[in-house]
C-alpha cells in the first residue's frame, strides 16, 4: 500500500509528511513505534458506518501495519475514532498487548466508545485539552436503522417492573412496549453492560493500576464510571482530562509537551486533510511508513 489514491504530488505531500511526522513522534518517545489509527468520521458522515468504525477487519491493519517494527522498543498509539464493535476492540488489544509490554495512548480529538475501551487499556494516556474519552456502556441494534443504550434497556424493564408491581393495571400499558423489545433482550443487555465492564476493569488492574494497593478494586470502580450511562446520560458525552484525572487514570495533557503537540497536531490535521481531499475513511499508519488504508467503496489500497 504505497500511496493515497489522488493527484500526484499530493500523494507525496501527504504520505511522506505523514510518515515523517510519525518519526518525528517516534524520536521524542524515545523511539517507540508509532502506530496512527485514524477514522474520517467527522468528514464523511454520510459513508456507512462500517467503513468508518472500529471492526474485526482492523486486526488485519495492525498486523500488517506492526509487521518490521522492533517490538522491544514498546508502543505510541495515536487515536481518532469514533469507537465501533466492542468484540473488535477486545481483539485489537490482546494482539498489542501480545506484541508490547509497553503502550501508551495519544488523543488527539476524539477516542470515544470502543476508542476509549482501548485507551483504558493502555499504561497511560496523553490526551489534548480539547480531547475526549467518552462512555463505554454498549450499544445494540435491534430496530432498523437505529441504536440503542443497553443500558437504557434494562433501566426500561426494570421502570416497567416497578411500575407494574406499584399498581398492575400498568401491565397493560406497558405490554406493548416490552413486545417490541422481546423476551431475550433484558439478559442480552445485561450481559453486554458486564462484558464492557469486566474486561475494562480487567484490562485496567493488569495494565494502568498494576501498581496500585488494589488494582482490582480500582479497575472494577473505573470501569463502572466510564460504563454509567445513567450518569452519562448520552453515548456521545465528553469525558476530558479532568474528569480523567478525578478517576485516577494515568493521564496527562499534551499541551505539557510543546514538541510533542507540535508534531502530534501536524499528523492530525494532516489526516484530516487526506479525509477531506481523497476517498479515505479510515487508515492505520506506522512510523516506519507501513500503512494499510481503507476507502468510501471497500477497497483498499
Amino acid at each position: 500500500m504505497n500511496a493515497l489514491p489522488d493527484a500526484e504530488g499530493k500523494d507525496k505531500w501527504l504520505t511522506d509528511g505523514f510518515t515523517d511526522s510519525l518519526a518525528k513522534i517516534s524520536s521524542l518517545r524515545s523511539d517507540r513505534n508509532v502506530i496512527f489509527y485514524g477514522s474520517a468520521f467527522l468528514q464523511k458522515q454520510a459513508v456507512p458506518q462500517e467503513n468508518l468504525i472500529i471492526t474485526r477487519e482492523d486486526i488485519n491493519g495492525f498486523m500488517g501495519t506492526i509487521n518490521g517494527f522492533d517490538r522491544s522498543k514498546g508502543l505510541t498509539l495515536i487515536l481518532h475514532t469514533p469507537g465501533g464493535v466492542t468484540n473488535a476492540a477486545e481483539s485489537i488489544v490482546s494482539y498489542l498487548r501480545q506484541m508490547y509490554s509497553s503502550f501508551e495512548v495519544i488523543i488527539p480529538a476524539y477516542a470515544m466508545s470502543a476508542g476509549t475501551m482501548i485507551s483504558l487499556a493502555s499504561d497511560e494516556i496523553v490526551i489534548a485539552k480539547h480531547g475526549q474519552l467518552g462512555p463505554i456502556d454498549p450499544q445494540m441494534q435491534f430496530t432498523a436503522g437505529r441504536s440503542h443504550s443497553a443500558r437504557a434497556v434494562v433501566e426500561q424493564f426494570q421502570t416497567a417492573q416497578a411500575a407494574i408491581v406499584a399498581n398492575p393495571i400498568l401491565a397493560h400499558a406497558w405490554a406493548p412496549v416490552n413486545s417490541v423489545l422481546g423476551p431475550s433482550l433484558l439478559q442480552e443487555a445485561q450481559d453486554a453492560l458486564d462484558y464492557s465492564e469486566q474486561i475494562v476493569g480487567d484490562w485496567l488492574a493488569r495494565y494502568m493500576f498494576k501498581q496500585d494497593s488494589d488494582p482490582q478494586g480500582k479497575g472494577l470502580a473505573v470501569a463502572r464510571h466510564f460504563n454509567d450511562a445513567s450518569k452519562h446520560k448520552s453515548h456521545g458525552k465528553r469525558i476530558g482530562f479532568e474528569e480523567a484525572v478525578g478517576q485516577g487514570l494515568k493521564i496527562s495533557l499534551l499541551e505539557d509537551d510543546s514538541e510533542l503537540q507540535e508534531a502530534v497536531l501536524t499528523a492530525y490535521h494532516r489526516m484530516t486533510i487526506a479525509s477531506e481531499q481523497t476517498p479515505l475513511t479510515k487508515f492505520i499508519w506506522g512510523s516506519h511508513g507501513s500503512r494499510w488504508i481503507k476507502q468510501w467503496a471497500g477497497q483498499q489500497v
